[in-house]
């Protein structure tokens, strides 16, 4: 069985690109425990949507003590296992600055530095992007009943300010994913590519050795990244099987040494349905890479 060292992820990004979802899908594969914000307490939260102007002090004073007293928990979290957070702290002054003006926002300024200071430091954040189209459309999705009249320009507002936040961030390791044509949800081996991109980041597991680190900007591939910053997005359909088949090895793996111990009751239903599925990651894996594998193996005979 694999063995994961404690670590602290953050996954962050305008609201409706998916936060909440991915450190769902992420829990398992780590054995990790979750930290998950808890904006539904905020009592304002919906007056806030309503209107913006009157009630953005208190809905961010809130906010904030909620944050932190949250965040106070990671280090006992931490102690026991890996842990996955669906925001940072330092999102609370990213919104604080797009919502709050004059004596209101320096007087929240004073009290954030001083709660920052005390809130421990993630060894990853992830940072989700997405256009403002497809933000809308995830958040018309979900149908929470104080976003139905979400203002579009607000959200346009916000994608803009992560852009800013996170183009000169250093205070964390980063990897940044382009989530436009990512679904992350219903295929496997998009989940599959962000893990092994989240191991390579971490340098842990079964990805430690690193993919190239490239910005991929449509179906064309640009410059080095940035030491520290890894940038994926959707040209990746060969590496992505490659990650769910090993993936699926792994599992092939661990059902062996699980026999093998005498810990597996059900060792020969999981080997078979774990070869199974690896049989299939190959099969997508040749076909994504061009490769006929009925041609390869006769010329083997």
């Amino acid at each position: 069985m694999e063995t994961v060292r404690s670590f602290f992820i953050a996954i962050e990004g305008a609201i409706g690109v998916g936060k909440t979802t991915l450190a769902r899908l992420l829990q398992p594969r780590f054995r990790a425990r979750l930290l998950l914000e808890a904006f539904e307490e905020n009592p304002f939260l919906s007056d806030f949507y309503a209107d913006r102007t009157r009630y953005a002090f208190q809905t961010q004073m809130f906010f904030l003590l909620s944050r932190y007293r949250q965040q106070q928990a990671v280090p006992a979290l931490l102690a026991r296992r890996p842990l996955i957070a669906d925001y940072t702290f330092g999102k609370d002054s990213l919104f604080a600055h797009l919502n709050l003006e004059g004596d209101e926002l320096e007087m929240y300024e004073r009290l954030y530095e001083v709660l920052a200071a005390r809130v421990p430091v993630p060894d990853l954040v992830i940072y989700l992007r997405a256009d403002t189209d497809v933000l809308m459309m995830r958040i018309a999705t979900r149908d929470r009943a104080y976003e139905r009249e979400m203002d579009r320009a607000y959200i346009e507002s916000v994608r803009q300010a992560y852009e800013r936040y996170f183009a000169d961030y250093t205070r964390t390791p980063l990897l940044t994913i382009d989530t436009d044509n990512l679904n992350y949800v219903r295929d496997a081996g998009a989940l599959a590519f962000v893990e092994g991109q989240v191991r390579t980041a971490l340098g842990i597991g079964a990805y430690q050795r690193p993919l190239p680190q490239v910005e991929l900007v449509g179906p064309a591939r640009t410059s080095v990244a940035p030491a520290r910053t890894t940038s994926v997005t959707s040209g990746w359909d060969a590496v992505a099987e490659f990650l769910a088949a090993s993936e699926a090895m792994g599992r092939v793996g661990a059902a062996l040494a699980d026999g093998a111990t005498g810990r597996s009751r059900g060792r020969e239903a999981e080997l078979r349905t774990a070869l199974q599925d690896a049989i299939a990651r190959l099969q997508r894996l040749a076909h994504a890479a061009g490769v006929n594998l009925q041609e390869a193996q006769q010329e083997t005979q």
